[in-house]
């Protein structure tokens, strides 16, 4: 049997845009690159806007410099829909309180929820905290109150109220109409 010859993926792979991200990550100038690697500013400005490919010996050379490892630069990138709706249903104790996890459950970093509470909607009567470094709130509709030990907040649509998850609080909604709001977590509950 004749070995079938192989056609090469129609595929192109753009490290430009990686390489420059790279570089800004670490906070260094394409002057700064070039004098250590020996390339040229033009060259390297070449690479970074994908018009000129580097030789592998360069691109490891440049993947040293920049401390990532060259594997990375060709992996395909991370990224998760979920569609409207399709949020998996989640209780964090909300009372009245509809919430849909719009990161995706395999997500560890941060958790993105969507909360749909009705008209005396709240948190509870007891200040609570989350193992979540960060907890951010964003009203998307209506107005909510949060309450801290010393402190209260009244927030309205398009206000954003963060703060440590670890801080003992409490909320409850104070418009007729129910609120709507979106919760950031930093990181995921489940993975703290």
């Amino acid at each position: 049997m004749r070995p079938m010859p192989l056609d090469p993926a129609d595929r192109h792979v753009n490290i430009g845009p990686r390489l420059r991200a790279a570089r800004k990550a670490q906070q260094l100038t394409i002057d700064e690159v070039a004098r250590v690697t020996g390339l040229t500013k033009g060259f390297l400005s070449r690479v970074e806007r994908d018009v000129t490919s580097l030789s592998v010996s360069s691109l490891i050379t440049l993947c040293d410099v920049l401390s990532i490892p060259v594997g990375s630069l060709f992996e395909e990138p991370d990224v998760q829909l979920v569609r409207a709706g399709t949020g998996a249903r989640i209780n964090l104790g909300g009372v009245e309180t509809e919430e849909r996890l719009l990161s995706p459950r395999s997500e560890g970093k941060v958790q993105v929820i969507r909360s749909v509470i009705e008209s005396g909607g709240h948190g509870g009567d007891e200040l609570y905290a989350v193992a979540a470094d960060v907890d951010v709130l964003h009203v998307l509709r209506g107005h909510v109150e949060v309450r801290f030990s010393g402190e209260e907040w009244q927030l309205g649509a398009g206000d954003t109220l963060t703060f440590s998850g670890h801080e003992p609080h409490t909320w409850r909604v104070l418009s007729e109409a129910g609120a709507e709001v979106i919760w950031v977590l930093v990181p995921a509950l489940w993975s703290a």
